[in-house]
């Protein structure tokens, strides 16, 4: 893979937390810190930013970021990431010829990452024969839902057959904070998953977002409490 692409949606709009992704985290806008991860992996050789807010494009910019437009159209609050990694491919097409083979989607939300882990992601990618990836969290646990009707079941085991903990099957949930995906794979599907898809295990320190104003404080206190531990990016 000789062209690998990170790409940041970051609207400068937020319902839950005003002005969010440039929200002081750690010493940084919280955008900041995703930048840093990318530029921090060798695998990854560009980096953009798409946002329609001019202060998240000038700190984009002074950590070596490329930033692109992103239209009004596709900033609002339904405006799907898939919509602005498809307009940030196809500007960097329109404008350059430009065609990743992969594409590193960070979100910006997701500040908490281990050293090494996208390097780590992108190699396992590979090692797979991927079409897409997402990092997951692994759940150990017994697993409710609630349906439709506003009743209960249980979904990873049989609560009328009780079972150790331990004999349950491993669970996975998405945590947001990263997907790697062949560029064809979302331009075919429209869709950050499809083909063959793999999973990434991260820390479950990791799948921590902001996108309440109590994250904030948690993100804070994890930083705080972290700075000191090599195996995590937080400087």
């Amino acid at each position: 893979m000789d062209k690998i692409l990170a790409i940041i949606p970051a609207r400068g709009g937020s319902k839950g937390v005003p002005r969010k992704n440039i929200v002081d985290v750690g010493g940084r806008p919280l955008v900041a810190w995703s930048i840093l991860h990318a530029a921090s992996t060798p695998r990854i050789n560009r980096i953009v930013v798409s946002t329609d807010d001019d202060e998240i494009a000038d700190v984009a910019r002074s950590l070596g970021a490329e930033v692109i437009d992103r239209p009004g159209q596709i900033s609002g609050d339904e405006a799907s990431s898939e919509s602005a990694i498809e307009h940030a491919l196809a500007t960097l097409f329109a404008t350059e010829g430009y065609e990743p083979d992969l594409v590193v989607f960070l979100q910006a939300t997701s500040p908490l990452r281990r050293r090494n882990e996208l390097d780590s992601a992108i190699q396992a990618f590979l090692e797979e024969g991927a079409d897409s990836m997402f990092s997951a969290t692994t759940i150990h646990g017994f697993l409710w839902r609630t349906r439709a009707d506003g009743h209960l079941e249980s979904v990873s085991y049989d609560w009328k057959a009780r079972q150790r903990r331990q004999e349950i099957g491993e669970d996975l949930m998405e945590n947001g904070s990263f997907y790697i995906f062949r560029a064809s794979t979302l331009l075919d599907t429209g869709n950050r998953l499809g083909g063959s898809i793999a999973a990434y295990k991260t820390h479950p320190l990791g799948s921590f977002q902001i996108d309440e104003p109590h994250d904030v404080a948690l993100m804070e206190w994890l930083f705080s409490s972290l700075k000191d531990n090599p195996e995590w990016f937080t400087t």
